[in-house]
């Protein structure tokens, strides 16, 4: 064969190297593990990217969920000294401090122990894609709790067999150095109507109702957040003014914090954040945690 044709030959197989390659899609880009605690996937690009500054405050700050507060964190810390732990899903009332939960606990087990412990959150929409990110996870020199916040499924999302799979099921399972953490207003993770409308269509409507609720059984922790009493409502306000050194009379204080939450239409953690931030910068100070 003539040097002429071999050459064109190489060329045409390198082309269509290149075109398979193009097909196939982006490869994950390599993860500087030690650049961050914190980490965010982006399915786009196949990159965690890493989060200088994590939107957190400490743990100390969050009052009236005690209970679950401890049952997470046992959880994480089992599972930072690499012993089992189970996947959590935090459920019940908005605005009483589930994902900042998540958040706070990581930051304290990690600061605890001295462990390497990554926080990485995928976002609800990017689900689909976990059979992308756990290779990625499973390959790392670290434990990972993986946070999804605000998670739900709608009518005619089949997003839910990905994380079903991703969970318990496949042939490789859950990867060793990973464990979920969900937070949602919804026990079972699907709107009632949606289970009925399958129950009432499906040629054996048990069934079908039993494979979306099953995903909830994934999880082995199911930590319930309810809504605020008043009693929590104000010690919440407390903790707050003491930590950040508010001036104003506790009296005064309860009084005003009643009244937010009466314009705001309820108590609860968040409203305790904003009418504290509201206080905070009548006295012309900063909040920092």
């Amino acid at each position: 064969m003539g040097s002429k044709k071999l050459n064109a030959l190489l060329e045409e197989v390198r082309r269509l190297a290149e075109a398979v390659e193009r097909l196939s899609g982006p490869k994950p880009v390599e993860t500087d593990w030690t650049s961050a605690d914190c980490f965010v996937w982006s399915p786009a690009r196949l990159e965690l990217t890493p989060v200088a500054r994590p939107n957190r405050i400490a743990l100390a700050l969050i009052r009236g969920v005690d209970h679950v507060r401890d049952i997470l964190h046992e959880n994480t810390l089992r599972f930072a000294e690499g012993f089992a732990a189970n996947n959590v899903l935090l459920w019940g009332a908005r605005g009483m401090g589930k994902s900042s939960l998540v958040k706070a606990v990581h930051e304290d087990v990690r600061a605890q122990t001295g462990s390497v412990l990554k926080l990485v959150e995928v976002h609800r929409e990017d689900i689909d894609t976990l059979p992308d990110l756990l290779p990625v996870l499973r390959a790392a020199p670290a434990r990972i709790i993986l946070f999804c916040d605000d998670l739900s499924f709608d009518h005619d999302d089949t997003s839910y067999k990905s994380l079903k799979a991703a969970l318990d099921g496949g042939i490789e399972g859950r990867p060793e150095n990973v464990v979920f953490y969900a937070t949602s207003n919804r026990r079972h993770l699907l709107p009632r109507h949606m289970m009925e409308n399958e129950q009432s269509t499906a040629i054996n409507p048990s069934e079908a109702v039993e494979e979306k609720v099953s995903l909830s059984d994934r999880f082995g922790l199911w930590l319930g957040f309810h809504k605020c009493s008043q009693e929590d409502y104000l010690l919440m306000i407390d903790s707050y003014a003491a930590y950040f050194g508010l001036e104003t009379e506790r009296e005064t204080l309860h009084a005003q914090a009643l009244e937010w939450a009466t314009t705001r239409g309820g108590r609860s953690g968040r409203v305790a954040w904003q009418f504290i931030q509201d206080a905070a910068g009548r006295e012309k100070k900063t909040l920092s945690s």
